[in-house]
């Protein structure tokens, strides 16, 4: 259950969801026409414990990730939501925006792998512990950014703003802003929060990239907090772990204030690629990915 001002690092609450989305990309990017790859997860993975090895190595035959419903939707979920991010910060760079600013970074691995043009700035936000681990893992398997990265070691319930500015951030200069599985974990008056710095941090040019999600509806969160196999599949625990409320809709709300926004369900974006959205349970299919939404706004 979150409590206020609760902590954790990678292995822990909030930060060990990073650890199951990893394992997804990791085992999706492995399929034959994946949508998109992450070679960086599985490096996470195998550094954050022998469970993980094993799922990769194909020791571990129960899992949900490898379950034909549940696993298989949340795979393709993730591959597209990687996709979909992939392509805006190239999008963005082609504008030429040099600065990025990610925020609840997580295990997120753009700064090695995109191939950023010279001079782009990636500064990424996220507890100290989670960002060291990243920095410590990447390093111990030789990997190095290829932008100039900058942490920010903070929590985004604090002066982010502040913090960010310290590490040499320009508001003047056009950003380009990712908030990819945040806003579930923050109470809807922390998101509007959220939007309101990010639009007084940024110039004109600027852009930002969201993953929303509806609330759960109150049958699916219940099923999930309480039916006998819900440890079994990590739902009870991560139906705790989020903030089941109505937030601000964020295309709405950027273009209330004069941004350019369009927004797509995860169906209707893997039918644009082709793909075919798995049928899942009763339950799941209110979650995977029927529930989730990308959007993208531009500021003139």
């Amino acid at each position: 259950m979150r409590t206020e001002g609760d902590s954790w690092d990678i292995n822990t609450g909030v930060g060990s969801t990073a650890l199951f989305v990893a394992a997804a990309r990791a085992l999706a990017g492995r399929e034959p026409n994946a949508v998109a790859e992450d070679p960086f997860a599985e490096v996470f993975l195998r550094a954050a414990g022998q469970e993980w090895a094993d799922l990769l190595d194909g020791k571990v035959t129960e899992h949900p990730l490898l379950d034909p419903g549940f696993g298989a939707a949340f795979r393709e979920f993730q591959s597209a939501r990687t996709k979909y991010f992939d392509d805006y910060f190239r999008a963005a760079a082609d504008t030429g925006i040099r600065q990025v600013v990610i925020l609840a970074a997580g295990l997120d691995s753009r700064a090695y792998r995109l191939p950023w043009p010279d001079g782009t700035v990636v500064y990424e936000l996220d507890r100290p512990q989670v960002l060291e681990f990243k920095r410590e893992t990447l390093s111990d398997n030789g990997d190095k950014a290829r932008a100039r990265r900058r942490e920010v070691a903070v929590d985004l319930r604090d002066d982010w703003p502040a913090a960010l500015r310290d590490n040499g951030f320009d508001p003047a200069a056009p950003t380009a802003w990712l908030v990819e599985g945040l806003v579930i974990y923050l109470p809807a008056a922390a998101v509007e929060q959220l939007f309101d710095h990010i639009a007084q941090l940024s110039a004109s040019g600027s852009r930002v990239a969201v993953e929303e999600m509806d609330p759960l509806p109150e049958a699916t969160r219940a099923d999930f907090a309480t039916r006998d196999d819900a440890d079994e599949h990590g739902k009870a625990e991560w139906v705790h772990l989020i903030y089941n409320e109505v937030r601000p809709e964020t295309a709405p709300w950027f273009t209330a204030r004069g941004w350019d926004a369009t927004r797509v369900t995860i169906p209707d974006y893997l039918e644009a690629l082709g793909r075919k959205t798995i049928a899942v349970g009763p339950a799941d299919s209110h979650l995977i990915p029927s529930l989730v939404s990308l959007v993208t706004a531009i500021r003139p």
